[in-house]
């Protein structure tokens, strides 16, 4: 494959498509509508048949579902009732197979953030999760969205910034999400193709055309930058050998991942946000969060957090079905899934993490100034998270510069959607524990004592805080002065965590 099989981004051609998939509902809303919630949900998973069930009328939505979505061909006069037909055969959206038309590559809507309609542009057959893999012979391929890259669309910090790297940018929705907030967008990735179709992505969506440039990790902007906001979902797959270029670095184990996050600081300006998915092993005889804090360059704060662990042998066998080595012949297989375990026995690695990494630049030292958060969170959370990010990096600064006297000083609120949770037997007088619980963001829990509750349900930002201990203390009978020195410990985990804000 090359780029010469994918279309042409003629701006006239892509113009005139944008507006006839506008017009047919060929949108996220109009395909729900069409589909319905099941066979819209199994054609995310990349299952088509629901959605073929769906489909057997002739109107322009059916057609181009047919056509874009289920790699299905349509005659000449359907395709000319709901597209610029001859334009896009000449461009190369279309090519005429067998006295019909099929599509070239696979254009599916995608809501953005602000109730955009876009499109992102893939290889066809290449939706993300689907139950056949994604190789079929093809190691350039280039995907479309899935978990991930809607995860760390989420994730990311979105305000205004001059420029915006996004490295690896395969299908070009990290592009697309930032080139609605960043002034200059530079997309990169060491697949041409993946370049192409981060072009088509962002040319049929409406965006401004990015700057384009084709390499490894940071080489391709070794003397652009520094950039405000570097994103990433990278090829950070584990594996023996490096058979998909959209999943497999190349390099050992998490050396990718690793010198992504140490090399991030060259590349950032003061106050710039790096933010990447990643994959990182568990071996024997070391914490998961010693071997990557070392990765945290310094100048730079980091929020890490680990989502999911899988064993060596469940990660196996997810990326060997991936690649649909599950379909082909029983022996390579096994001989595959035995490579895999052995890379992995070589290391003393027992299980990968994933997660997410955000590093922040902030100019200081390295050492007591740095705040590097490592934890893990495999909860449910509510996305987007990105306003989450910026608020936990603002509250750092905030802890780092206030002491413990500032901090009795300052004025408090109770974040929204915090509740009370009260645990006990039934009847109890008293509960045994008191429990703090977001609604919104991370979704944290926190166990609290009696004054650390009273404290928080008070907090409506009149008072500060430390006469709203003396006045605890009071009711409690207890030392104010003893109060007042043991409780900031409290304040600042609550702090820290995202339950109260400072005023």
């Amino acid at each position: 494959m090359s780029i010469q099989d994918l279309p042409d981004p003629a701006p006239r051609t892509v113009d005139r498509l944008r507006e006839s998939l506008r017009a047919a509902g060929f949108t996220a809303d109009g395909l729900l509508e069409l589909l319905g919630g099941p066979a819209y949900a199994a054609l995310a998973r990349g299952e088509t048949v629901p959605a073929l069930r769906a489909t057997h009328g002739d109107g322009p939505l059916d057609t181009l579902v047919r056509l874009f979505l289920l790699r299905r061909p349509v005659d000449a006069k359907r395709a000319a009732a709901a597209l610029p037909m001859e334009e896009c055969v000449e461009s190369g959206w279309l090519a005429p197979v067998d006295g019909e038309l099929r599509a070239t590559v696979d254009i599916r809507p995608y809501g953005g953030p602000e109730g955009q309609d876009w499109w992102i542009v893939s290889d066809l057959g290449c939706a993300v999760g689907g139950a056949q893999g994604a190789l079929d012979g093809r190691e350039d391929v280039v995907l479309g969205v899935g978990g991930a890259s809607t995860t760390l669309a989420g994730l990311t910090v979105r305000e205004p910034v001059g420029n915006a790297l996004d490295l690896g940018a395969g299908c070009g929705i990290q592009a697309l999400h930032a080139a609605q907030h960043a002034r200059t967008v530079t997309a990169t990735d060491v697949n041409p193709r993946a370049l192409r179709v981060t072009q088509l992505t962002l040319a049929l969506s409406g965006a401004p055309e990015p700057e384009l440039r084709q390499g490894s990790l940071f080489e391709p902007v070794a003397h652009e930058g520094p950039f405000d906001l570097i994103v990433s979902n990278p090829p950070f797959v584990i594996s023996p050998a490096a058979r998909l270029t959209y999943r497999d670095g190349g390099l050992a184990g998490d050396d990718l991942c690793r010198h992504l996050v140490e090399r991030s600081a060259d590349h950032l300006a003061d106050g710039g946000y790096c933010q990447l998915l990643a994959n990182w092993e568990h071996r024997d005889g070391q914490d998961w969060r010693e071997r990557v804090a070392a990765w945290v360059p310094e100048g730079c704060d980091a929020w890490i957090v680990e989502r999911e662990v899988q064993d060596v042998t469940e990660y196996a066998e997810l990326w060997l079905r991936d690649a649909g080595d599950h379909r082909g012949d029983p022996a390579r297989y096994a001989a595959r899934y035995d490579d895999w375990l052995d890379e992995f026995a070589s290391r003393g690695t027992r299980a990968v993490g994933f997660g997410w990494i955000t590093l922040r630049k902030t100019g200081a030292a390295r050492g007591a100034a740095a705040s590097v958060r490592l934890e893990e969170w495999p909860h449910p959370v509510e996305q987007p998270l990105g306003d989450a990010v910026r608020e936990h990096f603002e509250r750092q600064d905030f802890l780092r510069r206030t002491d413990d006297a500032a901090l009795l000083d300052r004025h408090f609120t109770l974040a929204d959607g915090v509740v009370q949770e009260q645990v006990g037997p039934p009847g109890a007088e008293d509960p045994e524990h008191v429990v703090l619980r977001q609604q919104r963001g991370l979704r944290r829990a926190v166990a609290v004592d009696t004054v650390g509750a009273g404290f928080a349900g008070v907090c409506e930002g009149s008072l500060p805080a430390g006469r709203i201990l003396d006045a605890i203390a009071q009711l409690l009978g207890e030392d104010p002065v003893v109060l007042r020195d043991r409780t900031p410990r409290t304040i600042r985990h609550l702090v820290e965590q995202g339950f109260l804000l400072p005023v």
